[in-house]
């Protein structure tokens, strides 16, 4: 794994912002932008660029733009424009007025592109795409020019005027910029502009024909919305003397343009080609699954968006690559659940127990806490009776060393509730165990002992009688491998995770959360941190696990300043 980036606040960009205000450099005003392609969902690498366009916009006073740079008209759909919308707001972040999309701006696009044509900086290509290919070159070998490249203005603009048309099929022309085939950058060896393309576009329907390209549309659309610092991932360096040779011919505002690290997060992938592979080949159950690292995906999971924007503030803004571990994803979502969650008790897998010496038909309400960290979320009633449920590993009839819950002749702790002692155990015909026969101290109600005697374990348990019944669904990482696309040679999802989802179809609940409504968050005691799924029903309750109680990121932390 590539080194990690660990809590960090660090953020050059921010630096380079507070410089230029100082400097009074664009008159002190810092306009940024989010501007995805709207031909999937995103991703959470796409809310660390969210937070840091928004983020800064808000922190200076300045604003931040969604634009949606839809060039590319056989991919996009308004499905995902909507989706992206949702996923901006949910962060928390406000464009305002300011919703743009590139294509407001074709026809300002072709006038650019008509003028470099005019200055003879833009020709019309009849290669085809194989040959234009070919004679790109590569890293070592030079590319060379087209036989097309010193057609005469009147002809190129000829030609794209005819293009614009639709006189020509698609793959028989492009435009492209007159700049140097010998560049060592091979983005500079006169990049394509504009192709053909005879498809309806999501907003446009059938008006064009030919499209820009993302590198000829991104930089110029920046220029028309003033925007001031253009951030973007690093995998845009290579194309900076692109963007930056487009507007200095153009001669119109010039935006800085400043690259970061993406973010790359461990046991998932970050490529919406392969995240759209395993929605579209039915390896999950679609672009919101909750094993899916979009955020749509995570946000049915059960997280929230405090958490992501504290993660993507602790991670910082690099300008390496690396790749962050999981478990702080986690981590950062723990602490803010465990401040927020109601506290509530679910038996998974239970095993019935019936308490001999309470008296049959009585029911008593324990008051229960529903959250130690605020005690501003009060407290309810939980009903108890003389048959329970507790979960069948907290049972061992030969228990090993240093397990303290309930066997034979020993005393637990019934959460809120009272002690009790195994003195019998049921088994079927199989000799599985099915139900144990326990006592209980009527003196020890609320789960202390009046005598001070102590017991080490204590057991959550719901009322067999007043059981709510529960699908839950346990997710787990994605990916067994930690970085599933490191061999390129190998097929990434051999390693996905067999043991990714779990489907528990007969789980107890406490009756409470009969009124839980989908999106709620709930800490299970001892079990972790669940969230009501939108598969739900007034017939069928469905929770997700978000994440478990143990904290393995917390850990690491602790080695590191050990």
């Amino acid at each position: 794994m590539a080194n990690k980036e660990t809590t960090s606040t660090q953020n050059f960009i921010r630096n380079i912002i507070t410089e230029d205000i100082k400097n009074n450099k664009n008159e002190g005003r810092v306009i940024t932008r989010f501007p995805p392609e709207p031909n999937g969902y995103l991703h959470i690498g796409h809310a660390k660029s969210i937070c840091l366009n928004f983020g800064l916009a808000e922190e200076f006073g300045g604003r931040c733009h969604l634009r949606f740079d839809d060039t590319n008209p056989v991919k996009e759909e308004e499905e995902y424009v909507k989706s992206i919308k949702e996923d901006v707001r949910w962060l928390g972040y406000d464009w305002g007025e300011h919703l743009y999309f590139a294509s407001d701006y074709f026809e300002k696009l072709y006038e650019f592109a008509v003028k470099l044509v005019k200055d003879g900086k833009a020709y019309v290509d009849s290669l085809t795409a194989d040959e234009i290919r070919e004679y790109r070159g590569t890293l070592t070998e030079p590319g060379k020019e087209s036989p097309y490249r010193n057609r005469s203005i009147e002809e190129n603009l000829d030609l794209l005027q005819r293009m614009r048309a639709g006189e020509f099929p698609d793959g028989t022309h492009v435009l492209r910029a007159k700049i140097d085939m010998k560049s060592g950058n091979l983005n500079m060896r006169d990049p394509v502009m504009y192709r053909i393309k005879h498809a309806s576009h999501h907003r446009t329907g059938d008006k064009w024909c030919i499209y820009p390209t993302y590198d000829f549309a991104h930089g110029q659309s920046d220029s028309i919305e003033g925007i001031t610092h253009s951030i973007c991932t690093l995998e845009f360096e290579d194309h900076r003397p692109l963007y930056d040779w487009f507007l200095e011919q153009l001669k119109i505002h010039h935006p800085q343009q400043i690259e970061f690290a993406r973010l790359n997060l461990s046991y998932t992938v970050m490529s919406k080609r392969k995240l759209l592979e395993l929605v579209q080949q039915g390896y999950v159950a679609g672009w919101d699954d909750p094993r899916m690292p979009t955020i749509s995906g995570l946000r049915r999971r059960g997280f929230t968006p405090e958490s992501i924007r504290d993660f993507c503030e602790r991670i910082g803004v690099a300008k390496k690559d690396s790749t962050v571990d999981m478990a702080l994803l986690e981590h950062c979502l723990r602490e803010d659940l465990n401040k927020r969650a109601q506290r509530v008790m679910a038996v998974l897998r239970w095993l019935r127990v019936v308490i001999v010496n309470y008296p049959e038909g009585e029911v008593e309400e324990m008051e229960a806490v529903n959250n130690p960290e605020d005690p501003g979320m009060g407290k309810r009633k939980v009903p108890f009776s003389r048959v329970l449920y507790i979960e069948q590993d907290d049972f061992r009839e030969d228990p090993p060393k240093k397990f303290f819950r309930l066997a034979p002749g020993r005393e637990v702790r019934l959460r809120y509730a009272y002690y009790i002692t195994c003195v019998d155990v049921k088994k079927n015909e199989q000799g599985d165990v099915v139900e144990l026969h326990c006592t209980y101290d009527p003196k020890t109600k609320g789960g202390w002992s009046p005598d001070g005697r102590k017991v080490k374990g204590t057991l959550h348990w719901v009322s067999a009688s007043h059981a709510l019944e529960a699908e839950v669904r346990l997710y787990d990482r994605l990916f067994a491998k930690p970085d599933p696309g490191e061999d390129r040679d190998a097929d990434f999802k051999t390693f996905l995770n067999p043991n990714s989802l779990e489907i528990l179809t007969n789980c107890m609940l406490e009756p409470g959360l009969a009124k839980a409504e989908v999106g709620n968050r709930y800490q299970f005691e001892r079990q972790g941190y669940f969230c009501v799924d939108p598969d739900s029903s007034d017939k069928k309750l469905i929770f997700s696990r978000t994440v478990p109680l143990r904290d393995t990121w917390a850990k690491i932390e602790k080695a590191q300043k050990g």
